[in-house]
């Protein structure tokens, strides 16, 4: 009876292990599909960026006096902000993606 038990229990774990792992197989394939999608970006300039993404929601000047601008959406209601860094040449230099799959 105790084997049984201990049986069961393991296939429990088990199974929660396993599931925690493909969901951590899926986001990561999210995230890299998004950070492949965002970095077509860097080198170019902001207008092709605008032009792809349309006008950003927030755009300020960061403390190494570079232009960022956000761009703000909303999924399953979830907030999805991609902030895009732009030097003073007008060029996308990077960018951060948080919320987004």
């Amino acid at each position: 009876m105790h084997k049984l038990k201990y049986l069961f229990i393991s296939l429990f774990f088990l199974t929660l292990f396993s599931g925690c792992q493909t969901i951590k197989d899926k986001t990561d394939k999210i995230v890299e599909k998004e950070n492949t999608k965002l970095s077509q970006f860097i080198g170019k300039s902001s207008s092709n960026l605008q032009m792809e993404l349309g006008k950003p929601d927030e755009d300020f000047k960061n403390d190494k006096g570079n232009l960022e601008l956000i761009y703000n959406s909303k999924k399953y209601g979830i907030l999805c902000e991609r902030r895009f860094e732009v030097d003073s040449n007008s060029m996308v230099i990077g960018f951060v993606s948080n919320g987004c799959f």
